[in-house]
């Protein structure tokens, strides 16, 4: 499978597959394709419908394929931001955020990631459960914003704001922090808790989740009299 990224800051990712490659994506992203590609929509058993479905995936999937020859298919961004894609292969898995997948090569695995500490989603604003890739394959996913990369050595931190996270290493831990001082959390702005990264390994943050943009837009709305 060859593939380009194009449009700017609203991206798109174009791949190019030969006889008999899949793609699989999320239902409702695929953006365009040629008509040699066949759809299938699959939910790979019970609990991984249901995994998706808790770690704000959708409870399908749709697997492309080429077929009768070399096929193109297209999958959009749904917010102005960029489209990263990162390898997988055994010991080289990731977790990301939900909403961040987009696509990927059909060898890839996915499953539930359940934080080791209730806290660090009850509270911190990650997800209590966000979703595991690895596999052997190339991943695609939507970064909201510009994409922020960091390689965290073994026990260095990165304290990261709500939302702020799209992508660690599986080998990196999170967990939360309290802002410390009562006037900090209540006149600072920046909430009760951060979400604390430890590594080893790479982290991807985003410079502007769409849950941030959301609140920024929601003083203006009309309100109903």
């Amino acid at each position: 499978m060859k593939y380009e990224i194009k449009g700017d800051n609203l991206p798109i990712v174009i791949c190019h597959l030969v006889e008999g490659e899949s793609m699989i994506t999320d239902s409702g992203a695929m953006s365009w394709m040629e008509p040699g590609m066949k759809m299938e929509t699959i939910s790979g058993g019970i609990s991984k419908a249901f995994g998706r479905m808790f770690s704000g995936e959708t409870i399908f999937q749709n697997r492309y394929t080429a077929e009768n020859g070399d096929g193109m298919i297209a999958f959009a961004s749904s917010f102005p931001g960029n489209i990263k894609a990162v390898e997988v292969k055994p010991g080289q898995e990731i977790v990301v955020q939900k909403s961040s997948f987009l696509a990927g090569t059909s060898d890839i695995e996915m499953s539930v990631f359940f934080n080791k500490k209730f806290s660090s989603g009850f509270f911190g604003g990650e997800g209590f459960i966000m979703t595991k890739i690895g596999g052997t394959g190339t991943v695609f996913l939507e970064i909201d914003g510009s994409a922020i990369e960091y390689d965290l050595l073994p026990g260095q931190q990165m304290i990261i704001d709500t939302g702020y996270l799209a992508m660690m290493d599986a080998t990196c831990s999170i967990e939360i922090q309290s802002v410390k001082g009562i006037k900090n959390k209540l006149l600072g702005g920046e909430g009760f808790f951060n979400t604390v990264i430890t590594g080893p390994g790479k982290i991807i943050l985003q410079s502007m989740p769409i849950s941030a943009v959301a609140s920024s837009i929601i003083p203006f709305l009309p309100t109903g009299k």
